[in-house]
């Protein structure tokens, strides 16, 4: 579980370690992962680590990959929950726009590192937490990363709608490995991120949150279903941007080129 320290990645963690899971979450802050490592042990959590990572830095990203499967040789579920949402345009230390990069590119990437691990552990699951805001993006290839003009809603929009054609991707390309890939918006949520890019807009609280997550990493009804996507526990209809093969053809390829060209990038089996 990624953005697992606060809102609804921290309530999803709880969740799951109180139906029994072992759980791993990842955060950027060492306390307040060692607090939530501590509350998921008391909740009944069959074991639980914290792992620290700056999903701004894409070689931070792949060694958290190294250092998830160093600690654990069984992965049944990847939630890439982790998230932001930013006013002003403001570039990683490889250069990507931060909200593509924290929203996109770092969970793409994770995923990919890790799914032999997902693919050893069939039948298993990879999730994107995506939004509802998905829906109102544009996309323009020649503005992935706001070169030509930002607006943080609109970054924002397009991140969660590139989380979704990725998954749609990925899922078509892992059909047969025994690994599933869906996405899902949790609901318009009380959080740090709806503060600070909504301010005043009232959000449900992370409990609603966290339920479809919940649900789609633990359904046993769910083993078979892929390239979906999720919101309020029931499958919904996505854009028709993410319903559009080529534009997710096009979002892999250039999805592929800037994690190269970081040195993050590894080719699905």
């Amino acid at each position: 579980m990624t953005g697992a320290t606060d809102g609804i990645g921290r309530q999803t963690a709880l969740q799951l370690g109180q139906m029994g899971a072992r759980v791993l979450v990842h955060g950027r802050d060492p306390d307040r992962g060692a607090g939530l490592v501590a509350e998921l042990k008391a909740a009944g959590a069959r074991g639980a680590a914290f792992f620290r990572a700056d999903f701004s830095s894409l070689a931070d990203v792949v060694r958290l990959a190294g250092a998830v499967k160093e600690a654990t040789t069984r992965l049944d579920v990847l939630i890439n929950n982790a998230g932001v949402f930013m006013n002003e345009r403001r570039l990683t230390i490889e250069r990507h726009e931060i909200t593509f990069a924290v929203n996109h590119l770092a969970p793409a990437a994770l995923t990919l590192w890790l799914l032999p691990l997902l693919t050893n552990s069939a039948p298993s699951r990879a999730l994107f937490v995506s939004s509802a805001a998905h829906l109102r993006a544009r996309l323009d290839f020649g503005n992935l990363q706001a070169e030509k003009s930002f607006d943080g809603y609109g970054a924002y929009a397009l991140s969660k709608l590139a989380n979704v054609l990725f998954a749609n991707e990925l899922a078509a390309r892992a059909r047969g490995t025994g690994v599933t890939v869906n996405s899902l918006h949790p609901g318009v949520i009380q959080t740090k991120l709806l503060r600070d890019g909504f301010p005043g807009m009232q959000g449900r609280p992370v409990g609603d949150g966290a339920a479809t997550s919940v649900y789609l990493a633990s359904d046993p009804g769910l083993t078979m279903v892929t390239g979906t996507y999720f919101a309020d526990r029931r499958q919904s209809q996505p854009s028709p941007a993410a319903r559009d093969p080529e534009a997710r053809r096009h979002l892999w390829a250039a999805t592929e080129a800037l994690l190269r060209q970081a040195g993050a990038w590894r080719d699905v089996d």
